[in-house]
């Protein structure tokens, strides 16, 4: 790594902690549970200069393997991987040979010319292109360097990033810890006719008194059924179901839990189907194996559903959609537990594990959890929820 790019680094590492130590706000009623939390990012260690070296020179392995002479980046997470590097108008490329460069756009004046020219003394006829590379910074490369290849990067960015180091893991093990504790406290201040909105106000200030930034989905009721919850009013009532979504990120590090719960004593209903859904969430559990594809994962976690007569497949009521996502500095990246994805596992993967059940009109449960892959299985980031009436044992 060359100096310029070394202390670009050190720089970025900086401002993220500072991003990550800074405070918004308190409003004005925060209940006591949430205002006694204390940070927990003590022992935080950031990703170092040799680590992002190392995943340069994997980049350029895999660049090698697929015969591409050089890979694009503008700002966002692969670009972060890289260099430690946030936002910015920046165009950097990573050549298979030689240092990468930084293309700045100067006034009036886009860089597409200066970047064509140095791919060119790269010799680099192939170039891939960072999946959020904006089109018209590839439409305006192609006007410059109408002899380049111009070919997707997945193979190289994904190929890194979706295998996580034990630094990475690390990382994602905190934000998990972090995201637990906010639940917690959040939990504590659920009452009669709470709206969602002041739930998700309530996580998101017990991230800022744990020292992050982060946020959380709130739905009641019959609107747990939708994945993806809904923007109409709720208030919080007796024997409703309530769901709480999302995550916060450490070091860039992103969590992802679901926690589902009764507010009051749950039905006999209700209790069977949460246990239904942690069947499946164990199912998928036991099946993320290294060598196994990742739609088996999907297809173990289904099977539970759909042998409970849901679905079939991805009908509803039942699981509408995949088991789970890939995640690090994405909240969802690849690669992904859904039919017809033959990937297979590999230790270092991490992965969400969250199959749903949605019945419309009536509720939802999704139990979520994050794992990652190790030589002997899969293992939880966070312990799974024990049971409806106990979100964290």
């Amino acid at each position: 790594m060359n100096r310029r790019l070394f202390i670009v680094t050190v720089a970025a590492g900086a401002a993220e902690l500072a991003r990550a130590q800074r405070r918004g706000p308190e409003p004005a009623a925060v209940p006591d549970v949430i205002k006694n939390l204390k940070p927990m990012l003590d022992g935080v260690q950031p990703i170092t200069v040799a680590e992002r070296a190392a995943r340069i020179e994997k980049a350029r392995r895999l660049m090698r393997d697929n015969k591409i002479g050089a890979v694009l980046c503008q700002a966002g997470s692969s670009l972060y991987y890289y260099t430690g590097v946030r936002g910015g108008a920046n165009t950097w490329v990573l050549p298979a040979k030689g240092e990468p460069a930084s293309f700045e756009p100067e006034e009036g004046d886009a860089p597409y010319q200066r970047i064509a020219q140095f791919l060119k003394s790269a010799a680099a006829a192939k170039v891939g292109i960072e999946e959020r590379t904006p089109f018209a910074v590839i439409d305006g490369l192609r006007k410059e360097f109408p002899a380049a290849e111009f070919v997707s990067a997945d193979p190289v960015t994904i190929g890194c990033r979706v295998i996580k180091s034990p630094a990475e893991i690390a990382l994602l093990q905190r934000a998990n810890d972090i995201t637990i504790a906010a639940y917690k406290a959040a939990f504590q201040t659920l009452r009669e006719g709470m709206t969602q909105g002041e739930l998700s106000a309530n996580i998101a200030a017990a991230y800022r008194a744990l020292g992050v930034q982060g946020n959380a989905m709130a739905i009641f009721g019959k609107y747990t059924a939708f994945p993806h919850g809904s923007i109409q009013p709720q208030q919080l009532r007796e024997g409703d179901m309530v769901l709480v979504d999302d995550g916060c990120s450490v070091e860039g590090y992103q969590s992802d839990i679901t926690r589902t719960i009764v507010f009051g004593k749950p039905t006999r209903r209700q209790t069977e189907i949460w246990n239904l859904e942690r069947k499946a969430q164990d199912a998928a559990l036991a099946a993320a194996r290294p060598g196994a594809a990742c739609e088996s994962v999907d297809a173990a976690a289904r099977k539970v559903i759909t042998d409970a007569g849901f679905g079939p497949g991805y009908k509803v009521p039942g699981l509408p959609h995949r088991t789970g996502h890939g995640i690090g500095l994405d909240g969802h990246e690849w690669t992904y537990l859904v039919k017809g994805n033959r990937t297979q596992l590999q230790p270092g993967m991490c992965f969400s594990d969250e199959p749903t059940i949605a019945i419309y009109g009536e509720f939802g449960v999704r139990l979520e959890d994050c794992m990652y892959i190790t030589e002997s299985g899969a293992h939880m980031f966070t312990k799974q929820s024990p049971a409806i009436d106990n979100p964290f044992g």
